[in-house]
């Protein structure tokens, strides 16, 4: 594999990064900004909206840039976005730092993956990609607790400046490593992307992403002010907590792409969103015990983010019967499905909190990621229904 993966996968690591360790400092932000936690958590919604919107149409704008420049820009406007987040001296311009960084983020993940596969011989394609992918998941374990761990006893603004350097590591060396004359993927324009989201079934799949992804970030979002005010662990052991909740993450991720392997996307996530549901409903109870609140946010780990692979290969398993022109526009736009749930979701859970209390978010959250189920039900039944009519 060519090093210059590696500067992509630096890239995914510190844009995971920077995504994912606002959940660990919205306590510090909220009482360092004289905000409130609902307030706090709107900055994990703003960015998942700038990734949202982000992802398709500055995709769609960019599509004849050289992928080297754009990269590059990327990672320039990524850098801008953290030090603007450091410098941030009230609310306000957090939301703007954090929506300009979002937008970097949506499209980095859109052009990700062809520049990887550009960098290989086409039989090592998948591997390039899952090397690239592998510095997101590296964040959740990692990135996501020392980020937390260094806004705790340094200050929150101390994270986003780490991040930025990181930012800066990333953008030297695909300055040094990324060849300029990648192969270009001819671009895809906005009408072809709402031609994949005209179709009821894509629709019905992106429904499925951003309803079972919103149902987990009602609660995730405030997961670090529970831990704290409800099982009353100490801010500095939240990072530790963190730490298990991203090695579950991971592992999950593996069981959830090998099951939908065994048993087809439909089945598997039948099964995840049933236990993710079960695991939110049983932290309710579970949150004011803290031996219990530790087993139960590492089950959460497994089963909120076991559902990714399972959507993805649905999306373009059903993209490849409906819209076989446009596959890697339907992959790119589930991206942005996830983004919305997670805005949605850090949104509802703000206002739970605001009119009801921390401890309602759990069981919220799981409703929602019930209606994610009848969802994925009705979708199968759609396929059984496509299949007999065939036969």
């Amino acid at each position: 594999m060519p090093i210059a993966l590696f500067a992509l996968t630096i890239s995914a690591f510190a844009i995971g990064t920077t995504e994912f360790v606002i959940v660990g400092l919205v306590p510090t932000i909220a009482s360092d900004l004289d905000v409130s936690l609902p307030s706090a958590g709107l900055l994990v919604s703003l960015y998942a909206l700038g990734v949202a919107i982000g992802a398709p149409v500055l995709t769609a704008l960019t599509g004849r840039w050289n992928r080297k420049v754009l990269l590059l820009s990327l990672m320039i406007l990524f850098i801008v976005g953290n030090i603007a987040a450091w410098m941030s001296s009230g609310y306000e311009m957090l939301i703007i730092a954090r929506v300009i960084t979002g937008l970097a983020h949506g499209v980095f993940f859109s052009i990700g993956s062809t520049i990887a596969t550009g960098l290989v011989p086409k039989e090592k394609e998948a591997s390039a990609i899952a090397i690239m992918f592998s510095g997101l998941t590296v964040a959740l374990v990692t990135g996501v607790p020392l980020g937390a761990w260094i806004g705790q006893e340094f200050g929150w603004r101390a994270t986003f400046l780490i991040v930025s350097v990181l930012g800066l590591v990333a953008l030297i060396g695909s300055f040094l490593l990324i060849p300029s004359n990648l192969k270009q993927s001819k671009a895809a324009a906005l009408a072809e992307q709402f031609s994949v989201l005209m179709h009821p079934r894509l629709i019905l799949v992106y429904a499925m992403t951003a309803v079972g992804y919103g149902g987990t970030f009602v609660a995730f979002t405030f997961l670090a002010p529970i831990l704290e005010q409800v099982s009353g662990f100490e801010a500095s052991s939240v990072a530790f907590l963190l730490l298990i909740y991203g090695v579950s993450v991971a592992f999950g991720n593996i069981w959830g792409g090998k099951l939908a392997d065994k048993i087809g996307p439909v089945k598997a996530l039948y099964i995840i969103f049933s236990l993710l549901a079960a695991v939110l409903f049983i932290f309710t109870f579970t949150a004011q015990y803290q031996m219990a609140a530790i087993v139960t946010v590492l089950a959460w780990g497994a089963f909120a983010f076991g559902n990714v692979p399972g959507l993805q290969v649905y999306v373009v398993k059903l993209a490849k019967k409906y819209r076989p022109n446009a596959v890697d526009v339907a992959s790119g736009l589930n991206i942005a499905a996830f983004n919305v749930g997670i805005a949605i979701g850090a949104f509802v859970g703000g206002y739970v909190v605001d009119s009801m209390s921390l401890m309602d978010t759990p069981w919220i959250g799981a409703i929602i990621v019930l209606g994610a189920l009848g969802l994925t039900r009705l979708s199968g039944v759609l396929d059984k229904h496509v299949i007999t009519q065939k036969v």
